[in-house]
């Protein structure tokens, strides 16, 4: 699913898109965080698809995950 979002140095600046379109990930991040639901995201956006937002949060989440490495002693 997280193929849906691609990054294309011609398309808004090189940022994370849906699907090739001009929908970069984090428009959707935060209209989903200003409480706006899925739905509601999809009757303003009719070109998008629930997919679409589901690969939006996964790839927030595989950008959260940060790996932390401690140094040996």
């Amino acid at each position: 699913m997280i193929s849906r979002i691609t990054i294309n140095p011609e398309i808004c600046h090189g940022k994370p898109c849906i699907r090739g379109l001009r929908y970069p990930v984090t428009t959707i991040l935060e209209l989903l965080a200003s409480g706006m639901t899925p739905e509601e995201i999809l009757d303003d956006y009719p070109d998008l698809e629930i997919e679409d937002i589901q690969a939006c949060l996964q790839y927030a989440a595989k950008l959260s995950d940060v790996k932390t490495t401690q140094a040996s002693a």
